[in-house]
């Protein structure tokens, strides 16, 4: 993978200087940020490929950050990084489009390998010739990264759209929550999360309102796409 640039947005010196000094060993291109109106600028300024954003800073919130920056750039990878480690936190920080969520205490090796696997994600280039995957009514084209439903466009974060095209790459299967896991998340099967179910209900919100359910539950098995007529 080519150096990709991460601004980290810590309040906390100490904190930021290990992130940075670590990130760099590792041959990525680190920024930092300690408020949210640094965050912000530099973002605009040096469009990074990701951001580490704690949630509490001194002029307001990691959630208020994010929700500006997916508003202008729907291809940037977002990770949160934050002491905050209430369930709702999680889920809060997600729905807003964050890509991933580490709490602190953390292990800078972790993090490393968290936003290496957030940017496998994100940063997949096109394939040269477009590749539509169609199921039903609803159409993805892997070139492009664009998803319509009926006709109608579907606004897709690149997580969103990454679980939603390798579902309809098995359109005939039940995965499991593993299986999303390893190939969506690129996490170790063992890895304790709630991110495969709540990804599922977030595509379920933005797909049903424009046609019949899409995606299928197997209570204790996984998930898959229901069968066309």
């Amino acid at each position: 993978m080519s150096s990709a640039t991460v601004l980290i947005v810590e309040d906390e010196p100490g904190i930021a200087d290990v992130l940075q000094i670590t990130l760099r060993f590792h041959g990525l291109d680190p920024l930092t940020a300690g408020t949210c109106a640094e965050a912000l600028a530099l973002a605009r300024e040096q469009r990074p490929d990701l951001v580490l954003l704690d949630v509490m800073l001194p002029d307001g919130t990691g959630w208020q950050v994010c929700r500006e920056l997916r508003a202008e750039r729907e291809d940037l990878a977002v990770i949160f990084l934050t002491a905050r480690d209430a369930s709702s936190d999680v889920l809060g920080g997600l729905a807003l489009g964050g890509d991933d969520y580490i709490t602190k205490p953390f292990n800078v090796d972790e993090v490393v390998a968290r936003i290496r696997a957030v940017l496998r994600r994100t940063r997949t280039p096109a394939p040269p010739v477009s590749t539509v995957l169609t199921h039903g009514d609803v159409e993805l084209d892997e070139a492009t990264f664009t998803v319509r439903r009926a006709g109608r466009p579907v606004d897709l974060t690149p997580t969103e759209f990454n679980l939603l095209r390798h579902l309809m790459r098995n359109p005939r299967r039940i995965l499991t929550k593993d299986e999303l896991l390893r190939q969506v998340w690129s996490f170790d099967s063992s890895v304790e999360s709630t991110v495969v179910e709540t990804y599922i209900s977030y595509l379920r919100r933005k797909l049903d309102p424009l046609g019949t359910p899409l995606i299928e539950t197997r209570r204790g098995v996984g998930y898959g796409l229901r069968g066309t007529a």
